[in-house]
């Protein structure tokens, strides 16, 4: 191997920095050496082309070596084992012709098996309903449930026969005959959907590129493009159906979980399906298909080959060229993506996709002894665990209740004693939740189920754990597990929620138009699902999650209550890469402290086997000025704790400051945040005491939306506005004298992650505050609690945390400060991780230069005062290094902030900064 000084990157594009040579050397040694690494380089340093360039050359390095050496064997022995009977030879060559003729078998028996089945079943159930439809009757009877002459046919809703262990015999449970069911998570279902006809080879070795969103994924592809790679590999990137699907039919829906399970939907759908009857009136009836039989974009594979084909003689595609190709060529390209994943060198997805287990097995993602890239990894842990949470409402609750009772009123003499006895478990279930989540109206078991619940007796609001959960409720006699394995095997979700929403039409006298079901998120579908999800994470182990219960009404009256299973360690998901990848990599602008991530994630390593790695920011130190300030122009203390936030003379404080920053700094201004509720209110009052008014005659105020779709219009222009100013044609009273723009965001918000605010639209980052989360929020606090008791044994566990706990701030705060270490750094780093993406949006080149104010006198201290959990002591080391932790007054910070940008403005004339801390 070659020694880092002297191994050379001729892909990147641009002659490197020498920070971007130590990064690319560090990656590759971490490639070469395999397990774990952590890489660490600030926002702006070029560390996506830098992972590009080091992790391709690798791969093609490997490539290569692997090649020679294969050659090399077989230069030494051409013909194989001199030893090897003919026979063995012929038997290896032919070995793969079986296979296809398997594959050809299976797909003729498979049919064959179909129409038998059809023609078995027709003729039994048509005599049944004949004689038993009584239900069928009255909604004949009644003209509000008969529309355009459709009727309610029964025969299409009854559940399969199904046998379970018991009455089978042998194996699990399973249906007499297979249909496509219900999936567990919507992954799950996929596995059905894939081209097997068109399988290619599988690369022999592959990297997996994931990130957070799918902006940061075309970014990365377009940074690709800038190498030679781009067009030596075979590139795919995966997104979501959202992003990906041009049926339009599918897309009106709007929200990602409808567009997944209408897809999913059309997918079961098929050409062959039992053709439908349609009334037209005194003329009879006609045959016809359902217009919604499969989706348009995937009837014709010869269009799917022509996809894939034209990927490969284009140079690495993203998003939103895949969408266009689509398009163009009238193809799926989820679905062209998903099966070229087989033969690519690179795979760029989005984390879920990697992260989650059934989204790995579902798109045939095979990690074994490949390589793993996961950016914009800060987060990882929480982003992992989150992944595996499960929430019911108490109105879904509610739906799948009516449903199953309805269903199981109707088709009670026509199920078999297995069905009969799942579906009335499901409804045992469905009842127990309802109950519990109902205890406000039956005092009498209140004092039963609540037993046990942390603080569920002083507030509507408390947590427990598994077992506590099933035992409270009296269900922990159920086998879930046998209970899932019914649901997915029997396919009686489609088929209950199929029924219900089909007699809910009739008898509203509407009646739903082919392919055009209603996927609302109250659809039967979606609460079904989400009864399947709760249920599958009730079988995880008793510590490794926790179960919230809630019981307030929302604002709007629609949520009464709901039940959500929040997931606390991620250390067992996170073994299933580790084990099998060759390397995994955790990349990102500001990783420490590592110790968490590594106590959460994988304990099992010493911190001596995990390599970690860090270099400086490329900007000069004179392009940075942080500034603690603790105090505003008028001299009051910044103090934005919890308790004084919000008082009137701290909210005008931080007007005055703006008020004085768009008069000495020019472009563009970015002012966060700790939520969107805060900002409405610092808003208002500035708006009515006259301050956003001042404010707005030097810069026009822009505000970042709630919704991210209204994000890109609010950025475009405030962008606009900037160039205007930049350019000098800013088209405005020249009364007002108007400098450039300011921009109110949210930490947290889609602008504070992922959003670049290089040159003149971030030349000053205004950090409001320490946005610490609420301690009110019990997932929070509970995930608090369990990783202060990492290591611990259960007992000392238990004895750490005597209160209950039930939302209240107060509380929450109390158990805070009982934690020690652990659980306290964890909320203080979810702190200042957010402080640090948000502050890092600023720096983007080695030309740049902004100011960073951190507005808050808990950021300036005495150095002799900090303890290790100090604000400033978390910083980035290359902000660090150059803060100004101490201002008397305002007038300082503005001294600091004339010279900074008028020195800055000169470049030419070589001034230290620090004469001007001086």
């Amino acid at each position: 191997m070659e020694e880092q000084s002297e191994r050379k990157f001729p892909a990147f594009p641009f002659k490197p920095y020498s920070i971007q040579v130590d990064f690319m050397s560090s990656l590759y040694q971490s490639l070469d050496r395999g397990g774990i690494s952590m890489l660490e380089s600030p926002t702006g340093t070029g560390k996506t082309l830098s992972i590009i360039c080091s992790a391709l050359q690798w791969l093609v390095d490997r490539k290569e070596k692997q090649i020679s050496e294969n050659t090399a064997d077989s230069s030494k022995n051409p013909s194989g084992s001199d030893d090897e009977p003919d026979w063995m030879k012929n038997f290896v060559a032919s070995k793969e012709t079986p296979i296809e003729e398997k594959k050809d078998i299976k797909n003729k028996l498979g049919h064959r098996s179909m129409r038998l089945t059809k023609n078995r079943n027709k003729k039994p159930f048509g005599e049944l309903f004949n004689h038993i439809g009584e239900g069928e009757e009255k909604v004949k009877k009644n003209g509000k449930g008969k529309s355009d002459g459709e009727e309610l046919n029964d025969e299409e809703f009854l559940v399969e026969e199904y046998e379970s262990e018991e009455e089978g015999g042998v194996g699990c449970g399973q249906s007499k005959r297979k249909g496509g069911g219900v999936y567990l998570s919507s992954s799950d279902e996929e596995k059905d959907d894939r081209f097997d006809d068109e399988d290619e080879e599988e690369a022999a070795l592959k990297i997996y590129f994931c990130s957070r969103t799918h902006s940061q994924l075309s970014q990365f592809v377009k940074e690709l493009r800038k190498t030679v790679f781009a067009s030596q590999l075979k590139v795919v990137c995966l997104g979501s159906r959202k992003s990906l699907c041009i049926n339009e039919e599918v897309l009106k829906l709007g929200n990602a979980g409808r567009i997944n399970e209408r897809c999913l939907e059309l997918q079961k759908n098929k050409k062959d399906d039992v053709s439908k009857m349609k009334n037209l009136g005194a003329g009879g009836r006609i045959h016809r298909t359902k217009a919604s039989c499969r989706c348009p974009m995937l009837q014709k594979h010869k269009l799917q080959k022509q996809f894939r084909g034209e990927i490969y003689q284009e140079d690495s595609l993203d998003i939103e060229d895949l969408v266009q190709l689509g398009r163009r060529i009238g193809t799926c390209p989820y679905y062209g993506s998903r099966s070229m994943v087989p033969p690519a060198d690179l795979v760029v997805l989005p984390y879920q996709s990697l992260l989650s287990k059934s989204s790995r097995e579902s798109l045939g993602l095979k990690l074994k002894n490949n390589i793993v890239i996961i950016d914009e990894a800060h987060n990882l842990a929480d982003s992992l665990i989150s992944m595996y949470d499960s929430k019911i409402t108490l109105s879904q609750l509610e739906r799948v209740h009516s449903q199953i009772g309805k269903y199981f009123e109707r088709f009670r003499n026509l199920l078999g004693p297995c069905n009969r006895r799942y579906i009335q478990t499901l409804m045992v279930l469905t009842r127990a939740f309802l109950q519990f989540l109902h205890l406000e109206n039956s005092e009498g078991d209140a004092n039963t189920c609540c037993e046990g619940v942390s603080g569920a007796k002083s507030a509507n609001d408390g947590s427990m754990a598994i077992n506590e959960f099933l035992f409270s409720l009296n269900i922990d006699n159920i086998n879930l597990v046998k209970l899932l394995r019914y649901i997915k095997e029997s396919n009686i979700v489609h088929k209950v929620s199929g029924y219900g929403d089909k007699t809910a039409s009739l008898y509203n006298g509407s009646t739903l138009k082919d392919g055009d079901e209603s996927y609302d998120e109250g659809s039967s579908l979606s609460a079904f699902q989400a009864l399947a999800d709760m249920l599958l994470s009730l079988t995880n182990n008793d510590g490794d999650g926790r179960i919230i219960i809630s019981r307030r009404s929302t604002g709007s009256g629609q949520e009464g209550g709901y039940l959500k299973y929040v997931m606390l360690t991620g250390e067992k998901i996170f073994s299933e890469i580790l084990d099998k990848a060759h390397a995994v990599v955790l990349a990102g602008g500001t990783l420490q402290p590592i110790e968490e991530t590594r106590e959460r994630l994988f304990p099992q390593l010493t911190p001596d086997q995990l390599h970690f790695f860090s270099c400086s920011h490329i900007v000069p130190p004179e392009s940075i000025l942080p500034v603690a300030v603790s105090r505003g122009p008028s001299g009051r203390c910044f103090d934005f704790s919890y308790s004084s936030r919000s008082s009137p003379e701290v909210v005008e404080e931080l007007g005055l400051l703006l008020s004085n920053l768009v008069t000495t700094v020019p472009e563009g201004i970015i002012v966060f945040f700790s939520s969107f509720d805060y900002e409405g209110q610092v808003y208002d009052a500035w708006k009515a005491s006259g301050i956003l008014s001042r404010i707005s005659k030097k810069k026009h105020v822009f505000r970042e939306p709630r919704r991210n779709t209204d994000v890109e219009v609010v950025l475009k222009e405030y962008k606009t506005t900037i160039d205007a100013v930049s350019n000098g044609d800013l088209k405005a009273d020249p009364t007002l004298h108007i400098n450039g723009a300011i921009l109110l965001a949210v930490v947290g918000g889609k602008i504070s992650e992922g959003i670049n605010f290089s040159d003149g639209m971030g030349r000053c980052i205004v950090m409001v505050g320490l946005p610490y989360p609420s301690p009110s929020d019990i997932e929070l606090i509970e995930r608090v609690k369990h990783i202060e008791g990492l290591g611990e044994t259960n007992s000392s566990k238990a004895s750490q945390f005597d209160e209950h706990y039930n939302g209240d701030v107060k509380a929450g705060f109390g158990i805070l400060r009982s934690c020690k270490r652990r659980g306290k750094d964890y909320y203080e780093n979810l702190c200042m991780k957010a402080v640090n993406q948000s502050i890092g949006r600023a720096i983007r080149h080695v030309d740049d230069y902004a100011a960073i104010l951190l507005v808050d006198a808990r950021y300036a201290a005495d150095s002799k005062k900090r303890s290790f959990s100090h604000p400033s002591n978390k910083l980035p080391q290359w902000i660090k290094a150059r803060l100004v932790s101490k201002t008397d007054n305002y007038g300082e910070v503005h001294r600091l902030l004339h010279q900074f940008f008028k020195f800055n403005k000169k470049r030419g004339i070589q001034q230290p900064l620090a004469s001007f801390q001086s």
